[in-house]
């Protein structure tokens, strides 16, 4: 498991921290109902968000856990534990796993008995323990429980559900039981940090999402939570409100990282061999060379929060400037001639040493980052899509996207190409479409008619009808001409200039207000969701009295914007530049906290919906 130092977390205007601690306080009460010795065995696809609540070494130091496996069909290794505890989610294939373990363990035998226990995150599951019937295990458990695991603090203003299926489970099967642990999640959050007094939401899951909330709070018999409100306003997106941003290629330093990399709970693997020195390569045997070297990403380091939301050409400049600071600063040590001034510098020596180890890792990562964005099939794919969402010729058939399936490039590519070209023509003409289906098919495999048939369900292909985007796009000003991508006035710099619907729509709620852009927001697809929250009359002079003392000292109004199906990277950075534009003449500026289902890429967001792809790995490769 991942560590998770967590001084990170409280440093925005909401302290996350307090969310993972009820987390963390909740898991280990599940836990240390088994008294005595335990071995947790973990499901892969868990042991990353749970490593950024709970590390390794408290669960071992404070909890008798002696020991921690991966669950695998091999068995378990061999333990003198009392207990042990599987932690899962509810997935069938995970079933016949667990039932393997039990198998071979009694087979094996031992002098010491255990006891077994399983815990489902983030729900029980009626059809996992059918299988569990059905496989002649069940009954070997002392229990069977559920942690219900929601939104997990990744940084100081961002948080995630990380359920990997949750924009196919909504939008293509019309399973919305992730909604309902999003608007638990909601129900948690108000418990820890007050009643929200606004909610605004597009789609037809952020509807859903607030009609469980008011029905969650019934049940509870309407008992507010005693607590000034931290949060102002809450905004709910449906992902399928704006398909187009994610398909686009993120050009930020972090989100360029995930494309290529794929960043897994703030952590990211990447090839080794940038990372050693001359002489670590000489003493490193090669088979050393091929395993991953594992990076956390997040805002302990300071150099990373000053780069992850830049434009990845403003990259460069900020890393020389810094690698100058570096030196001048570690050259001070000849300057130092007195023993007060080299105690001085010996005290600032373990920071400056962080920050120069902090700098060598980025140069390295910006190189790999680099050799991707100089590449002729990045920049030729960048350009078709800058083409494509300026609306120029949308309505053909596009001689790069037929390249792509000429040269057999990768399907999920293909498909995120041919769907922008889809939602930037407001579909595509009868014989356009036709004649991407049948290269398609005939170059990837029968198996896609289904591919295309999820796409097409989920809206991303379709036929040509009333030309929406156009307005959409002028009225919301998503094309900037001049970005400046050293130093941006404005949020199309994420991707360099286009703007994030998504969080146009964000920017134009704070000011001027949705009444603004109704137009807009009535073709944008799903009902508008406007719900006002009663605070408790006590609390309510309280927070009149805080906020008027706040706004007299300029303080920050609070939105939490949850996107349902998925939120990436740049967009993440458009809003985190929205709350620094502190303008004089905007009124009260803006903070934002980003919650989703769950972080995407372009990529990912094309292999929920890929057929026959290989669902629920825990690295998230490319589907080819």
């Amino acid at each position: 498991m991942a560590g998770s130092g967590a001084a990170h977390l409280n440093t925005s205007k909401l302290n996350l921290g307090v969310l993972r601690d009820y987390y963390r306080r909740s898991f280990l009460e599940c836990i240390d109902k088994c008294k005595g010795s335990k071995a947790l065995v973990w499901d892969d696809g868990l042991t990353g968000p749970f490593g950024l609540i709970a590390e390794a070494s408290m669960l071992k130091e404070h909890h008798e856990v002696e020991r921690m496996f991966r669950l695998q069909s091999s068995g378990l290794p061999t333990s003198q534990v009392q207990n042990i505890i599987f932690i899962v989610r509810p997935r069938l294939n995970l079933m016949e796993t667990i039932a393997q373990c039990l198998l071979s363990e009694e087979v094996k035998g031992s002098h010491v008995r255990k006891e077994f226990y399983l815990l489902f995150v983030p729900r029980h599951s009626l059809l996992c323990e059918k299988k569990l019937k059905e496989l002649g295990v069940y009954g070997s458990f002392s229990s069977v429980d559920a942690f219900n695991l929601g939104l997990i603090p990744f940084d100081s203003d961002l948080l995630s559900m990380e359920m990997d299926e949750s924009y196919r489970e909504c939008y293509l099967e019309n399973d919305f039981t992730c909604m309902f642990f999003a608007a638990q999640s909601l129900m948690i959050l108000q418990a820890l940090y007050g009643t929200i007094p606004y909610i605004s939401g597009k789609g037809d899951c952020a509807k859903q999402v607030v009609e469980m909330m008011r029905r969650m709070k019934i049940e509870t018999g309407g008992v507010e939570p005693q607590i000034t409100p931290q949060i102002d306003n809450l905004l709910i997106l449906d992902r399928n409100v704006d398909l187009l941003t994610p398909l686009l290629s993120q050009l930020t330093y972090e989100g360029l990282i995930d494309e290529i990399f794929n960043i897994k709970n703030t952590n990211v693997k990447l090839p080794p061999e940038k990372f050693l020195t001359a002489e670590e390569k000489k003493n490193t045997k090669d088979e050393a060379l091929t395993e991953p070297k594992k990076f956390i990403l997040n805002s302990a380091d300071e150099l990373y929060a000053e780069l992850r939301d830049k434009n990845f050409n403003a990259v460069g400049s900020i890393v020389s400037r810094k690698a100058k600071t570096i030196t001048a600063e570690f050259d001070e040590r000849h300057a130092a001639k007195t023993v007060g001034e080299m105690k001085q510098f010996v005290s600032k020596l373990p920071h400056l040493q962080a920050a120069r180890s902090s700098l060598g890792i980025h140069t390295s990562i910006a190189e790999l980052i680099k050799e991707v964005t100089d590449s002729d099939e990045f920049l030729d794919s960048l350009r078709c899509q800058q083409e494509l969402t300026h609306g120029l010729e949308t309505d053909k058939v596009n001689p790069y996207i037929e390249d792509c399936i000429a040269r057999m490039e990768p399907l999920c590519k293909v498909l995120r190409l041919v769907c922008i070209q889809s939602l930037c023509n407001d579909g595509l003409k009868p014989k356009v479409l036709e004649y991407y289906k049948r290269e398609i098919i005939q170059t990837y495999g029968f198996e896609h008619l289904v591919t295309l048939s999820n796409l097409e369900k989920t809206g991303f292909l379709r036929l040509h009808s009333t030309r929406f985007y156009q307005t959409i796009r002028k009225t919301l000003k998503l094309i900037v001409e001049e970005v400046n991508e050293q130093n941006p006035n404005d949020i199309a710099y994420v991707y360099s200039g286009y703007a994030p619907l998504s969080v146009r729509l964000a920017q134009y709620l704070a000011r001027p207000g949705w009444r603004s852009i109704t137009e807009v927001l009535n073709i944008l697809p799903g009902p508008k969701v406007e719900e006002v929250q009663q605070i408790p009359m006590g609390l309510r002079k309280r927070r009149a009295s805080v906020t008027s003392s706040q706004s007299s000292m300029g303080e920050q109004k609070l939105t939490l914007v949850f996107f349902l199906g998925g939120v990436t990277q740049a967009e993440v950075a458009a809003l985190r530049f929205l709350a620094q534009q502190d303008d004089a003449n905007s009124g009260v500026p803006q903070e934002y906290v980003v919650a989703t289902t769950r972080i995407i890429t372009g990529n990912s967001l094309m292999e929920e919906l890929i057929e026959g792809a290989q669902r629920y790995h825990p690295d998230g490769g490319s589907v080819h």
